[in-house]
């Protein structure tokens, strides 16, 4: 993923935004709404695409459109940091590979221990019963 291109690509909204700000939220947009196209992306290789789609897939409409918002302040500017940070994130966090989980098998001694303490608290039980009249 090559950032310095992927940047350019996004395109931005600006709309009206509810939360703090009082009568200022009526009268400015400081919402922003990023729209990265992943499909005709040429910061993404076809790999990162296709891993991308299929992590993402809740994600990203039908055109194969991300869209992301921040409403958090009431600077456009600083919505705007924030959701190019938050896209940047999503995107490097869903495209790492994860490493193979490798089976391994208990020790010697660890199964030794897990039959002994399982043993012992058998024992512990059955001393608890009560004799048994003949």
């Amino acid at each position: 993923m090559n950032t310095e291109i992927l940047i350019p690509e996004l395109t931005f909204k600006a709309i009206r935004s509810s939360g703090p700000g009082g009568q200022h939220v009526n009268k400015t947009a400081s919402k922003v709404e990023v729209a990265f196209d992943l499909e005709n992306s040429q910061a993404l290789s076809e790999t990162e695409k296709e891993r991308l789609k299929s992590k993402l897939a809740s994600k990203i409409s039908s055109q194969g459109i991300l869209m992301l918002q921040c409403g958090e302040t009431r600077s456009q500017h600083r919505n705007k940091t924030i959701v190019i940070e938050r896209l940047l994130t999503l995107l490097q966090q869903n495209l790492k590979v994860a490493k193979p989980r490798k089976k391994t098998k208990p020790s010697k001694g660890a199964i030794e221990r897990r039959l002994k303490s399982k043993k012992q608290q058998a024992f512990k039980k059955t001393n608890r019963q009560p004799p048994k009249i003949d």
